[in-house]
C-alpha cells in the first residue's frame, strides 16, 4: 500500500464538518470521502465494507486459523476535518527528502519554520506534506484512516497470528458528534483505539469533560440622545458577560489538566449580542463548578437588567473517559507495548479535548487513543510526513498481533 499517495488522495477530498448543520454528516462532502474509503477498503479485499446513511464507514479484517477467540480490536478514526475556508479545495503540497528548514506555504504569506515549530529538523531526510497555506490538511485525522488501512494491509499480507479487526471511520467528530451513531453491533469489537493523536509516543485515556455555552443578550435600543435610564446596550452587556469569566482561565494560558473557558465566536450590537464559548476541564467536580459559574452569571445579569435579557444555553458534548477506562487499563499497556516496539518510550498524556474514544467508551467499548504522527492540527501549519504515518501503522499492526500474544 502507498501510503503518500493515499494520503495525499483523502487529503484532496473536502471533507469539512459545520457547527451549524443538524445533520449527520454535516457536509456532503463527508459522504464523497466515505464513497472512497469503500472503494479502498474493498480493493484491499477487507470483508463486510459498508457505508451507512450517515457515512460511517465499516469493514473487518477476519482473524487467521486458530485466533477466532482473540478479543476483537476496533481501529477508528474520522474522516471529517475542521473547515477548509476559505478555499473549498485542499491542495497537499509533497516535499521529498525534506532538508528540514523552513517551507513557504504557496502564495499565502505563510511559512512553515523552525521557529514557530522545532521539531522540523528531526523530520530532515523525510518525505514531508504541507498545506498551501490558506486550508487545514486534513491530516487530523486523514493520518489516522492511513494508519489503520496500512496496518490491515501488512496483516493481510503478511504471516503473523492475528484476532478479528474491526474497523469504522465516523464523520463529524470535529463537532462532537462522531460516536453518536455508529453501531456498534455492526462493528463488533470488544475494545478499541482512536488513532487520532498527534505525537506516536503518547497514549491517552483522559479526555476533558466538555461542554458548549451559548449567551443570547437581548437589548433595548432608543434614540441615544433620550436613552437615560432606559437603553441596555446588548454587545456592552456581551463585553460584562466575558468580563466575569476568569481571566486567566482561557486555553492560551492553561496547560496540562488545567481546565478553561474558551470564547469562540461573538457577535453583537445595541439591539442583540450572542457569546459562545466551549467549557472544558479534566476533573469533573472543577467541570461542575465552571458549569455552575455560566448559570451563575446569566441570574446575575438577569437580576441587574431584568428577566430575559440574557438566556444562557448549554450543551454537554463530552466526558472523561478515564472514568472508564480506570477498570481497564490492560488495553492501554498493550498500547504501550507497541510503542516500544517502534523503539519509541510511551508517555501517558491528557488529551486537552477530546476523540470519539470519549462517546465510545461511556457506550461500552473501551477505547483509548493513539498518535498519528501528524502536527499543528486546525489550521494552515499543519503537516505530517510518510515516515511517521508508516510509524503510525507499525504501532496499530503491533497492537493487534500483541493481542494474540498477550492473550
Amino acid at each position: 500500500m502507498d501510503t503518500l499517495k493515499l494520503f495525499v488522495d483523502l487529503a484532496s477530498i473536502n471533507s469539512e464538518s459545520r457547527e451549524d448543520s443538524s445533520a449527520t454528516p454535516s457536509d456532503p462532502g463527508q459522504f464523497e470521502l466515505s464513497k472512497a474509503l469503500v472503494k479502498v477498503m474493498s480493493s484491499m479485499g477487507l470483508a463486510d465494507v459498508y457505508t451507512d446513511e450517515h457515512a460511517y464507514v465499516y469493514g473487518r479484517l477476519p482473524a487467521t486459523a486458530g485466533c477466532e477467540d482473540a478479543k476483537k480490536i476496533a481501529l477508528i478514526a474520522h474522516i471529517d476535518t475542521v473547515p477548509v475556508s476559505p478555499q473549498t479545495e485542499v491542495h497537499p503540497r509533497v516535499i521529498e527528502n525534506y532538508d528540514g528548514g523552513d517551507v513557504v506555504l504557496g502564495d499565502s504569506g505563510r511559512t512553515l519554520s523552525g521557529a514557530m515549530f522545532p521539531h522540523l529538523g528531526s523530520l530532515k531526510g523525510q518525505t514531508l506534506i504541507v498545506t498551501d497555506g490558506t486550508t487545514c490538511l486534513g491530516a487530523d485525522d486523514k493520518a489516522g484512516i492511513v494508519a489503520a488501512l496500512k496496518a490491515c494491509d501488512k496483516l493481510m499480507h503478511g504471516t503473523e497470528p492475528h484476532g478479528e479487526v474491526c474497523l469504522c471511520f465516523s464523520p463529524d467528530e470535529e463537532i462532537g458528534h462522531g460516536a453518536s451513531l455508529l453501531d456498534l453491533e455492526r462493528l463488533g469489537a470488544d475494545f478499541g483505539y482512536t488513532i487520532d493523536g498527534g505525537e506516536l509516543s503518547e497514549i491517552s485515556f483522559e479526555t476533558f469533560n466538555a461542554a458548549a455555552a451559548h449567551f443570547a443578550v437581548k437589548g433595548v435600543s432608543v434614540h441615544p440622545g433620550s436613552a437615560k435610564g432606559t437603553m441596555i446596550n446588548a454587545a456592552l452587556v456581551a463585553m460584562e458577560i466575558n468580563s466575569m469569566l476568569p481571566a486567566g482561565e482561557t486555553p492560551e494560558l492553561t496547560e496540562n489538566y488545567e481546565g478553561f473557558f474558551h470564547l469562540t465566536d461573538m457577535k453583537g450590537d445595541v439591539m442583540s449580542a450572542d457569546l459562545y464559548y466551549i467549557i472544558r476541564d479534566h476533573d469533573a467536580a472543577s467541570f461542575a463548578c465552571r458549569e455552575q459559574t455560566v448559570r451563575h452569571i446569566e441570574k446575575l445579569i438577569n437580576e441587574k437588567y431584568g428577566e430575559g435579557t440574557v438566556k444562557l444555553t448549554v450543551r454537554e458534548q463530552y466526558r472523561n473517559m478515564a472514568e472508564k477506562l480506570a477498570d481497564c487499563m490492560d488495553i492501554v499497556e498493550l498500547a504501550e507495548d507497541a510503542v516500544r516496539a517502534v523503539g519509541l518510550e510511551p508517555v501517558r498524556c491528557p488529551i486537552r479535548g477530546g476523540t470519539d474514544g470519549s462517546q465510545l467508551s461511556f457506550r461500552g467499548l473501551p477505547c483509548p487513543n493513539i498518535g498519528t504522527g501528524g502536527y499543528a492540527f486546525h489550521g494552515p501549519y499543519e503537516h505530517v510526513t510518510v515516515e511517521r504515518m508508516d510509524c503510525a501503522a507499525e504501532i496499530a499492526y503491533n497492537i493487534i498481533i500483541g493481542n494474540v500474544k498477550k492473550h
